[in-house]
């Protein structure tokens, strides 16, 4: 790659990362996210092999997934993906980005008189 020239990132690349600039929250997630996916995969294998018995082990799997991203965000300072969903459909305010990395981003969610 030529310097000073890179490619464009994906807008949902993009968006991810500017939800998730705390050094500590970024870590958490590159665990949780894969760990979260395991469980999914896991589950399926588990019930293709009718082994209902080892329900606990994708749950674990889950819990600890989501639970390191949870930590991440209150580290970041911002609600999770799923709590933004939420309240969207709600008509609920959230934040999606941290306010003290939101200075210069323009307005947020949260702000008066965004719909």
């Amino acid at each position: 790659m030529i310097r000073g020239m890179s490619r464009k990132r994906p807008a949902w690349l993009q968006n991810w990362l500017k939800r998730h600039q705390n050094p500590l929250s970024r870590r958490l997630h590159y665990i949780g996210i894969p760990l979260t996916i395991a469980a999914v995969v896991v589950a399926a294998a588990q019930l293709w092999l009718w082994r209902w018995d080892l329900w606990w082990r994708p749950a674990a799997l889950l819990g600890a997934g989501y639970l390191l991203q949870y930590v991440g965000h209150r580290v970041e300072g911002n609600d999770l993906g799923e709590v933004i969903l939420v309240k969207r459909l709600l008509g609920k305010p959230y934040q999606a980005v941290s306010p003290r990395y939101s200075r210069n981003a323009g307005p947020s969610p949260t702000e008066p008189g965004d719909g």
